[in-house]
């Protein structure tokens, strides 16, 4: 792998970690005495949570001791083993970098939020619409779905260009 497509997967990864770290230590100085702050008809609101399980509180009913195995060893051993698995599989398209950069960007941010408060994630926005509204999440979250997102265009591009080369 060529050391620029190795810069793109590692900017992502690091944009996407900087990004949440900085959001989520505004979000406890400001919100941290706050009952939460509610913009645009309470579109967006922004309220203080400590998160013990995972996207959307996923396993925050779990054991404490199930909980921190699972999000603090399983959870980043199973993302590092992807991001070889990956890495190893050939050169990966720069869609494909970039989608997993924030993938994994976003699981090292949640990761390195748990370990530093006690096995919690730090969540401060949730959106809403009429009587919907979200959980609330961050910006790790934001970045791990965006790179999904990113992931699956990117493998749906490689697919139909292989389609095309293989019609010529």
């Amino acid at each position: 792998m060529t050391r620029c497509r190795v810069l793109l997967f590692l900017v992502a990864l690091l944009a996407s970690a900087g990004c949440d770290h900085a959001t989520k230590r505004l979000a406890r100085e400001v919100l941290a005495e706050s009952p939460g702050v509610s913009l645009a008809a309470d579109t967006v609101r922004f309220e203080l949570a400590m998160n013990p399980g995972g996207f959307l509180s996923f396993g925050a009913g779990l054991p404490a001791e199930v909980r921190s195995l699972f999000f603090i060893a399983v959870v980043p051993l199973g993302l590092l083993l992807v991001c070889v698995l990956l890495f190893r599989a050939g050169p990966l398209p720069g869609g494909s970098l970039i989608g997993l950069g924030l993938v994994a960007g976003g699981g090292l941010a949640n990761w390195i939020d748990r370990l530093v408060h006690g096995g919690a994630v730090t969540d401060f926005v949730s959106l809403g619409l009429g009587g919907f509204r979200t959980g609330i999440f961050n910006v790790a979250d934001v970045s791990v779905m965006a790179g999904v997102v990113v992931l699956l265009l990117a493998s749906r591009t490689n697919d139909a260009t292989q389609r095309a080369a293989e019609h010529r």
